[in-house]
């Protein structure tokens, strides 16, 4: 079926450290991760309709993933099932500076996705598509498949919506803020993150690091700021959004609650302002809850949050 968003990356099993029991013991819980897949079904509990693309193992965290998005409503006819790679899996810690993560992608199947493997014809039915730094990141091919997408998503007037999301253990800054920002530069719609932007660029100045988004050719940029909130920006307008308040016990995965529910509402037809708004309460309603999907809350109550 044809959908309005797409979303392209890696999905990757999630354990998530739950606080220690009385007798030091430590215990994870099994959930779901991958950056564009949280999106994906941020967007899909925000009432968009969304498809994923991507290639996954023929293995059990593959056949958990194809049960979530059928629980969630996101389309799997652009998911390739393979025997390539296996799909990914990543440990997520706690402690006094946050979270961590520990990765176990290496040869994953979403790994060997390359331009043979982008769905043109699904891409063509889609109104936007969107994909991650990580996407780029995981391997030559993937970021070819990167580029191949936007391309297609550009020759049939598709908006392309791009989210940095750095990871050092990928590739180191130079090469990643070069890939990234030719990437970009094709972009309607920018979601980097502070602290990736720190690292790419070496800019520190918030107004300064919407400007050069901005100059590569983005038509709205988010910039995403964590517990300071977002600020967003177009060539006419820029407008700080302060966070929403709440007791965050787990970050995990509310960059990409915010961006899969800041590109629901512009599909939704909001301005960018108040999709940005809405997006902000979101990923911190995220954080309430640990694991990365599982806590990604509903329409509903992110409405009832706003209302308060």
């Amino acid at each position: 079926m044809s959908v309005d968003l797409l979303c392209l990356g890696e999905p990757m099993l999630e354990f998530n450290q739950r606080p220690q029991s009385p007798d030091g013991g430590r215990f994870y819980l099994e959930g779901h991760g991958g950056d564009t897949s949280n999106a994906a079904i941020a967007a899909a509990r925000q009432g968009a309709r969304v498809g994923m693309m991507t290639a996954i193992g023929r293995d059990m965290p593959g056949d958990s993933f194809m049960a979530l998005w059928a629980r969630e409503g996101v389309d799997t006819s652009s998911v390739i099932r393979t025997d390539r790679g296996p799909t990914g899996v990543y440990f997520v810690t706690h402690d006094a500076d946050g979270h961590h993560f520990l990765h176990y992608r290496t040869g994953s199947a979403a790994s060997h996705y390359g331009p043979a493997d982008v769905p043109r014809d699904a891409i063509a039915q889609a109104r936007m598509l969107f994909t991650s730094g990580i996407s780029m990141g995981l391997s030559a091919t993937a970021c070819d498949a990167v580029f191949a997408a936007i391309d297609s998503a550009r020759c049939h007037g598709v908006a392309v919506a791009f989210d940095t999301n750095y990871r050092p253990k990928l590739w180191p800054p130079a090469r990643a803020a070069a890939v990234m920002h030719a990437a970009m530069a094709r972009a309607d719609f920018a979601m980097p993150g502070v602290e990736d932007v720190q690292l790419l660029t070496g800019l520190t100045d918030p107004d300064a690091m919407l400007d050069f988004y901005l100059n590569l050719g983005c038509k709205v940029v988010v910039l995403k700021m964590g517990a300071a909130g977002a600020y967003l920006a177009t060539a006419a307008q820029r407008h700080r959004i302060p966070a929403f308040p709440v007791e965050a016990v787990d970050a995990t995965g509310a960059g990409d609650t915010f961006c899969g529910s800041f590109l629901a509402r512009i599909l939704a037809g909001d301005d960018s302002n108040e999709a940005a708004r809405y997006a902000v309460t979101a990923a911190a309603l995220k954080c309430t809850g640990y694991g990365a999907v599982g806590p990604i809350p509903t329409a509903a109550a992110v409405m009832a949050a706003l209302r308060r």
